[in-house]
């Protein structure tokens, strides 16, 4: 009797045992399990910096980018003289396709004019608008228009070319693509585009 009271209490110890281990088990997982769903400061902390590292667009307009930079100090002053500060910094979207200082000092041997003269001839703003096209063309969506003439703001069509050298607007190679403005886009070019004569 004694041996059979003895085992069964072997046995309650035995089953007391198991079930404290299978709580323990439980109230473990559980908590690992809230702890997993809760963020934890340092993933709070990389959350913060990814939101202040994601890229922000364009701050300013297209005739801003081109006055920050000093190898358009002769289109910005052209744009001035023929009166479109106001027309290239509105809503847009524009393509400008933008001659640097070099290209205009080019243009001007091959005209034999001087910079003055350029920006008082009556032809300026024709010649500029020439340089423009409604709507924004990145550089892939302008190589899509390889072998057509594309309409500018002035009225007159220009010609996209894809070449193995680039891609070219009439005869001019464009040199930098993608300068993303406010209200439309700059590709760089190293010529400048006259219009023909009417």
């Amino acid at each position: 009797m004694e041996q059979e009271s003895k085992g069964n209490k072997a046995l309650i110890w035995v089953v007391v045992a198991v079930l404290v281990v299978a709580v323990g088990a439980f109230l473990f997982f559980a908590n690992v399990d809230e702890d997993e769903d809760e963020p934890t400061d340092q993933q709070d902390t990389e959350q913060v910096v990814d939101e202040e590292e994601a890229p922000v667009g364009p701050t300013e307009n297209i005739v801003e980018i081109a006055a920050a930079d000093q190898n358009f100090s002769t289109l910005v002053a052209a744009i001035q003289a023929a009166d479109l500060v106001e027309t290239l910094s509105g809503e847009g979207p524009f393509t400008v396709f933008a001659p640097t200082d070099a290209a205009f000092d080019a243009a001007l041997d091959e005209l034999g004019i001087t910079a003055e003269e350029l920006l008082a001839r009556d032809d300026l703003a024709d010649i500029l608008t020439y340089h423009v096209i409604v709507g924004e063309f990145l550089a892939a969506d302008v190589a899509e228009l390889d072998g057509q003439e594309v309409e500018t703001v002035n009225g007159q069509t220009v010609t996209i070319t894809v070449t193995d050298d680039g891609v070219l607007v009439n005869d001019v190679l464009v040199t930098t693509t993608d300068i993303q403005a406010t209200n439309g886009v700059i590709h760089v070019i190293d010529g400048v585009l006259l219009p023909a004569e009417e």
